[in-house]
This record gives structure tokens, C-alpha cells and sequence, in this order.
């Protein structure tokens, strides 16, 4: 829907990177890019991004707005503590660098792994 989408808060303008529509999901996605570690204050940034989408770009029939955070790297219990679990606020890392075909490998058959455990505790009814 738009890349660097201007919004006002107070007469300060931010700038949601990008920002999607997800069909299947019936939301708008606020995706913001960092260079570097996940730091505890994006969180607070992509708050205010979602609570404004929420109040200003919503529409009837669509669901809450959902973020993504892409960093660098990530620390497991910074995102813990922080109970992004819990929020519409998911934080993903990207890379810089194409790391070898061995670990590509490695972690491609880990995500199936773990795609196969949640499946079948879906289907067992365990979660």
C-alpha cells in the first residue's frame, strides 16, 4: 500500500517504512526496518504505528493492524520480557550476508522441524 508512509501524530510526522494489506488475514501489516539489534524501544515505536493505523486507517470488517520488525539480529529474551508473543508485534531477522550452503541447509531443515512439531500438536489438540 505504500513505502515510507507518512503519519501525524501531534504535528511530528513518522514514517512507517512499509506498510501491506493482507487479504487472508483482512489487516493492514506495518513493517519497519533496522539496522542493527533488536532494541526494547522499536517495540514502542511499532505501538504507536499500530494504535494509529487501529484509530485512523481501519476499517470496518478488518481485523487489528500487525507489525513486523526486521533487525539484524534479535535477542530471545529481550522479546521475551517484552511479551511480543502476546501483542501484534512480531520481530524477524534479515541477513546482510548469504551465509553458506551448509547452513542454509541446516536451518531449512530446522524450520521443517519445527513446521512438523507445531502441525502435530495441532492435531493432537496440545498446541
Amino acid at each position: 500500500m505504500a513505502r515510507q508512509k507518512r503519519i501525524s501524530i501531534d504535528s511530528l510526522d513518522y514514517y512507517i517504512d512499509l506498510l501491506f494489506y493482507h487479504r487472508r488475514l483482512k489487516c493492514l501489516v506495518a513493517i519497519d526496518l533496522k539496522i542493527g539489534e533488536f532494541e526494547a524501544g522499536f517495540k514502542g515505536q511499532m505501538e504507536l504505528y499500530l494504535r494509529y493505523l487501529e484509530k485512523y486507517e481501519k476499517v470496518d470488517g478488518e481485523n487489528t493492524p500487525i507489525g513486523l520488525i526486521l533487525c539484524t539480529g534479535k535477542n530471545e529474551e529481550h522479546v521475551e520480557l517484552l511479551q511480543l508473543d502476546k501483542s501484534n508485534i512480531r520481530v524477524a531477522e534479515y541477513l546482510t550476508v548469504l551465509p553458506s550452503e551448509n547452513l542454509l541447509r541446516e536451518k531449512l531443515h530446522k524450520a521443517v522441524e519445527i513446521a512438523q512439531q507445531r502441525l502435530s500438536r495441532r492435531l493432537d489438540g496440545t498446541n
